[in-house]
């Protein structure tokens, strides 16, 4: 990619930030289920985003370049993987799909199956686990 393209990509990434910022704060909720409420956590990632596209336009890469096809590859698995888990997400609950995602994800940058489910299974019931206890955070479950 050349500095002009490193440029244009931290504008439209300015404009994602503002548009994910003015759709957390119009968010509302009858109730108050936590201190925070759910404005937070989005309006801090939008607060990130906007930061990092603005050093993206001050200073842009040196010597970018397109990945390889083989990078380009994974890098469309990945965003098919996180599309799949989007849609097992609200049909098999955090703990499964997580692990299932997550595995798939380690297949998919060369680690062993045996080192793939694990890793799956850890990093799903870990984080289950951390935003149940750790967070007090209901995750869905099983539909059944």
């Amino acid at each position: 990619m050349s500095l002009a393209a490193d440029r244009s990509l931290g504008i439209a990434l300015m404009g994602l930030a503002a548009f994910t910022a003015v759709n957390a704060l119009s968010l509302e909720v009858p109730f108050s289920y936590d201190p925070v409420g759910p404005k937070a956590f989005p309006l801090g990632l939008s607060i990130l985003l906007g930061l990092l596209s603005v050093v993206l336009v001050i200073r842009p890469g040196e010597n970018g370049h397109w990945p390889d096809k083989r990078l380009a590859l994974r890098l469309v698995g990945v965003l098919a993987l996180l599309l799949v888990y989007a849609l097992l997400f609200p049909r098999l609950g955090f703990a499964i799909s997580s692990m299932l995602v997550i595995a798939a994800l380690a297949r998919l940058f060369e680690a062993s199956w045996p080192k793939a489910i694990a890793t799956g299974v850890l990093m799903a019931f870990g984080g289950q686990w951390l935003f149940t206890h750790g967070l007090g955070i209901t995750l869905p479950g099983l539909p059944w």
